[in-house]
């Protein structure tokens, strides 16, 4: 597992996408991206989360900005979440966890005393040339959209 830190150059992937094509971080090289993981569509935190940055979507656009979601969920779930809820944003599927454990959100964790292993909600904000110029663990939903807003605007 990786310990990214700002500064470091994020790691290119290559996976599946909502609507059958593949998403790979550099293809938007020279713009600025929000990469942010998810454990799994369809549930509460991750759909709030997911309308969050939906519903910001212009003011990303309006600087340049694109917004992936990544979780462990096929391809066909992503469509379902993305129709369901009218998300304009890239989501990619990781099903086999490589890019979660490159980016070092694939984690231990803990519900109810049973241990397992699963992603743990993170943003990583890269800048134009690939660059990690923001990350936050741990993401508590409310408000969150709007924070990675403000910080890409000041790239």
């Amino acid at each position: 597992m990786a310990d990214l830190t700002v500064g470091d150059a994020a790691p290119d992937f290559d996976v599946p996408r909502d609507g059958g094509d593949r998403i790979s971080l550099s293809a938007f090289s020279g713009r600025p991206v929000v990469l942010y993981f998810y454990p799994k569509d369809d549930t509460s935190g991750c759909t709030k989360e997911a309308i969050s940055f939906t519903e910001l979507a212009p003011e990303f656009e309006a600087i340049g900005a694109a917004v992936i979601g990544i979780s462990p969920d096929s391809v066909s779930k992503h469509d379902k979440f993305a129709k369901k809820y009218s998300l304009s944003l890239i989501l990619g599927s990781d099903e086999d966890t490589q890019v979660a454990q490159r980016y070092g959100v694939w984690k231990e964790k803990s519900m109810y005393g049973r241990r397992y292993m699963g992603i743990e909600r993170t943003t990583f904000l890269i800048d134009k040339d690939g660059k990690i110029t923001r990350i936050w663990p741990k993401v508590k939903v409310a408000g969150h959209a709007e924070e990675v807003l403000a910080s890409a605007k000041a790239l």
